[in-house]
């Protein structure tokens, strides 16, 4: 049997390494992220041999493939929401450590949900931990059994407890039989949909899913935040219109990146200053972000976190540093040491907040825009030369850090007012000088 490899062009690898991308280069990451997934589900088929819960897994394997047969598009447009590949991940993980729960009974509901996207008729019993059922891209139903059966007509669909499974009560909002609407992305009695966000700018149009239910939407964050209200929704929506006509009239490679890339949004809590937000290494195509609360603010998020999601993309196709050796490096970004990876990600993501304070001073904006810029020009700059000196990056690592600091010199010469620059030296030699005071000086590189 031969095996063929994701490969990106050169042109395509210089592309994102300058802090671009577009479609196609965004297709071949998405198809990678995808072809590690069914890597990953293969994994845990045959790792679960001789598990309690293999006959459920095998099963879900099954219906899933005959899912697949029926309404292929409909199949892959589950398997590719990014909270799929997190679950694959945990399941291969505590299959391979004998952790006591791989949660081998995800599998059938992802081919419920499928089959319920496509009205491909069918009747099937699925595990509900904690009266949860959580249907990827579309919702969660709130029951008061861990038990439950699922029936799929072309009509529609209609979830029921099983009788005599564990009770379940800890929800207010839980009920032994659920109807799921005609518009799935709306809530229901005992259902809390998946809403959607979406604008328009010019004929070029964003969607977004807002994953707020889902345990694996973004495992390692420790500040999810709970589900939206509906008035947050209409928040939310409210700015990503203004945020989105931003992107595509002033920042249109940014836009089409976003656009080709960003598929979902995780709400996290916000901090008590500032902007959270983060990306998942399993979750390529997905963004977490606390409420936005500005436009400008709310693109700037977009900016940095497609950042992110295209390096975690091209990680599964390329690798740019070396295993971790336990070296830890300065990062003008972060509170704590980071290893050769994290600065990589950082510096990154940096770039293209950097390029998005260069199009905004373009495009008029002065004061905050002209400190930003000379703030995250100087910070990514020293980035990548602690980078392209700590001996940890690849062969391809190096070439790809080397264009990013190309790129970030051909703006040196950007004209930024004086009392700016004075504002962004200030504020990282404050950020050093803390970070120094906290880590030591082992850790700071030579400037």
């Amino acid at each position: 049997m031969s095996v063929d490899y994701h490969r990106l062009s050169e042109k395509a690898f210089t592309a994102l390494a300058t802090g671009g991308g577009g479609p196609s280069t965004m297709s071949v990451l998405s198809d990678a992220s995808y072809s590690k997934l069914l890597l990953l589900m293969h994994g845990v088929l045959r790792r679960s041999t001789g598990h309690a819960d293999a006959a459920e897994f095998a099963f879900g394997y099954d219906l899933l493939t005959r899912v697949q047969d029926t309404a292929p598009v409909e199949a892959e447009t589950v398997l590719r929401h990014p909270a799929v590949r997190a679950w694959a991940r945990h399941a291969v993980k505590a299959l391979t450590v004998g952790a006591p729960d791989p949660d081998l009974g995800r599998l059938p509901i992802l081919a419920v949900a499928a089959a319920i996207r496509a009205g491909v008729a069918g009747t099937v019993e699925v595990h509900a931990p904690g009266g949860d059922l959580v249907l990827p891209t579309l919702g969660r139903a709130l029951l008061r059994s861990d038990r439950a059966v699922v029936e799929v007509t072309a009509h529609g669909a209609r979830i029921h407890c099983l009788a005599g499974a564990a009770g379940f009560t800890a929800e207010d909002a839980a009920v032994d039989s659920v109807t799921l609407p005609a518009d799935l992305h709306h809530d229901a009695p005992g259902w809390r949909a998946m809403r959607r966000l979406s604008a328009t700018c010019e004929g070029v149009r964003l969607d977004l899913t807002i994953d707020d239910v889902d345990p694996y939407r973004l495992p390692a964050a420790t500040n999810l935040a709970g589900s939206l209200t509906d008035r947050q929704v209409q928040e939310w929506q409210a700015l990503l219109v203004p945020a989105w006509e931003l992107l595509v009239r002033h920042h249109e490679v940014t836009a089409c990146d976003v656009r080709s890339a960003l598929r979902v949004v995780t709400p996290l809590r916000p901090p008590s200053h500032g902007q959270a937000s983060a990306t998942g290494r399993d979750t390529f195509g997905a963004i977490g972000m606390s409420a936005p609360v500005d436009p400008q603010s709310f693109a700037e998020t977009l900016a940095h976190e497609v950042q992110h999601t295209k390096l975690t993309g091209l990680l599964d196709v390329v690798q740019l540093s070396e295993p971790d050796d336990g070296s830890r490096y300065y990062a003008p970004w972060r509170d704590d040491p980071r290893p050769a990876s994290g600065l990589l990600q950082g510096v990154y993501a940096y770039l293209g907040v950097t390029a998005f304070w260069r199009r905004e001073r373009a495009n008029g904006a002065t004061g905050h825009a002209d400190t930003e810029f000379a703030r995250w020009r100087a910070s990514s700059l020293l980035g990548c030369e602690t980078l392209l000196a700590s001996g940890r990056l690849t062969t391809a690592g190096n070439e790809f850090v080397s264009r990013v600091r190309a790129t970030l010199l051909s703006w040196a010469d950007d004209p930024v007012p004086a009392e700016a620059m004075a504002s962004a030296a200030r504020e990282n030699a404050q950020h050093r000088a803390e970070w120094r005071q906290r880590n030591g000086e082992i850790f700071i590189p030579v400037a």
